[in-house]
């Protein structure tokens, strides 16, 4: 009997013994990707404001030009509540998301009338608000501080004399004051290219002095119009002459304080393309994590050099032939939370736009839904909140110090992992962190194409190569020293 007592255990004692080595390797799976987290660090802190945009720094670094880039918010004044400034920002998101799928889908957002009077054109279609982060420009010999836009190509700003202009912090740029300002001619390349950059052509002034008007819409009560023009750019130290860029006579909408928008979209009027010889078609970003007088970057060369990155940088290629093919597109093939990959339909699509404009991350239903099921499941135990305008995963996180945030990871074509920094996966919608939301949302429908916003971008260096037709991620701690 003992014998066989012996011989039951020496042969239950292996299978024993490998049960509870799989159970320390599956705990060990899971502390890696998960990390505990401080909730008062994760909130966000209040931006300070300031009634000058500028000035904001720039280097030359061996062939390369980097620029010193910050939230919008650090040059519009302190007009509304917290409550109501974080909320408007998931409204102005939506509308941006509508635009660009509308855009994507080649719907023209309304009809433009033009007039021999000087009348403002009227547009059906959705509200775009504020974009971003800024950077400042010297157009002529005038500061220019401009919303920094991957989604968008032709780079504009408020002109003098203006029929109609928002609010900026900036003084108005007067062309009439500048010898080396120039009318584009409406029989001009430049002009010919308005429709592929703006989706309207050119259209000959109604003063019949040849000059190219133009029209960028970005939805109902969103727009610039005025007329092409050629000026000297100084984009830090580096002078580009003859830069072409939209000289704002009638312009609308809520840019912030900031004087008009950069363009950085891939068709022939973008800053891209116009310093394809300086810069051989390369620009990187790096956006701060925190919106408290933080400085992010914008480097346009090819130097690797001058990044910051911790991690090598990984390269996907972009879509090859995209339509319309002034967006950035990559192919992002699934997701993996706490280290267990998403499968879904939506990413049979093949398709995703990385926009720094948009906020939040919009995945199809089928890619969101499997994505939220697994973040609920390793988030367990800590108590839902109500949802907050489009975010519909939210937990109430007040009677926290620590929380286990599993970690959210991309992954694209290419082999490319790029890790999601735990600053862009909470949207804190109440600063007691009583309503705090995964930062990431549903579009309506499987057919519209997901989008890659940049509260997912933070602390990430991403290299833009329109040469090679590639995209790079590595993860870095953006700041501009």
């Amino acid at each position: 009997m003992a014998e066989a007592k012996t011989l039951l255990i020496s042969m239950l004692l292996p299978l024993l013994l490998l049960l509870l080595l799989t159970i320390s390797i599956e705990e060990v799976q899971c502390l890696q990707h998960k990390a505990v987290y401080s909730v008062k660090k994760l909130q966000w802190r209040k931006l300070s404001h300031t009634l000058k945009c500028h000035p904001q720094k720039s280097r030359r670094d061996k062939g390369s030009l980097t620029l010193e880039m910050k939230h919008c918010d650090y040059c519009s004044e302190k007009t509304q509540t917290w409550d109501k400034v974080i909320r408007n920002r998931l409204i102005s998101d939506n509308s941006r998301v509508h635009y660009l799928q509308a855009k994507i889908k080649k719907q023209v957002p309304g009809k433009m009338v033009y007039s021999t009077k000087d009348e403002i054109p009227l547009y059906s279609g959705v509200k775009l608000l504020t974009l971003n982060y800024i950077i400042t420009l010297q157009l002529g010999k005038r500061n220019m501080t401009v919303l920094v836009d991957t989604g968008s190509d032709l780079t504009w700003v408020q002109c003098e004399p203006c029929k109609l202009c928002y609010s900026q912090q900036d003084p108005i740029l007067n062309p009439g004051l500048s010898r080396s300002y120039k009318s584009v001619a409406c029989n001009s390349s430049s002009c010919q290219s308005l429709e592929g950059a703006t989706g309207f052509a050119g259209v000959c002034g109604a003063d019949q002095k040849n000059s190219c008007n133009y029209v960028v819409n970005y939805g109902d009560g969103s727009y610039t119009r005025g007329e092409l023009g050629r000026e000297r750019l100084y984009v830090g130290k580096t002078y580009v002459k003859d830069f072409v860029f939209g000289c704002g006579r009638n312009n609308k909408g809520l840019f912030g304080g900031a004087s008009g928008i950069l363009g950085l979209g891939r068709s022939n009027l973008s800053l891209i393309s116009q310093t394809y010889k300086k810069f051989d078609g390369v620009f990187s970003y790096c956006l701060p994590s925190t919106e408290v007088d933080s400085s992010g970057s914008l480097t346009f060369g090819r130097d690797a050099s001058v990044y910051k990155n911790s991690t090598p940088i990984s390269y996907t290629k972009m879509i090859s032939n995209p339509e319309p093919s002034t967006f950035y597109f990559l192919n992002l093939t699934s997701f993996s939370i706490g280290g267990v990959a998403i499968q879904a339909p939506g990413f049979a699509t093949g398709r995703t736009l990385i926009d720094s404009g948009t906020v939040i991350s919009r995945l199809v239903p089928s890619v969101y839904n499997a994505l939220k099921t697994e973040f609920l499941k390793q988030f367990s135990g800590y108590p839902r909140a109500p949802s907050y305008s489009i975010l519909d995963t939210c937990f109430n996180l007040s009677a926290y110090e620590n929380v286990n945030i599993p970690t959210l990871n991309m992954h694209f074509e290419d082999t490319v992992k790029v890790n999601v920094d735990v600053l862009g996966m909470f949207y804190f919608a109440k600063d007691d962190a009583s309503q705090v939301c995964l930062a990431l949302a549903s579009l309506s429908s499987e057919d519209e194409v997901g989008i890659i916003g940049n509260f997912q971008q933070r602390n990430l260096r991403i290299v833009y190569d329109t040469k090679k037709s590639k995209v790079g991620f590595a993860e870095e701690a953006c700041s501009y020293t």
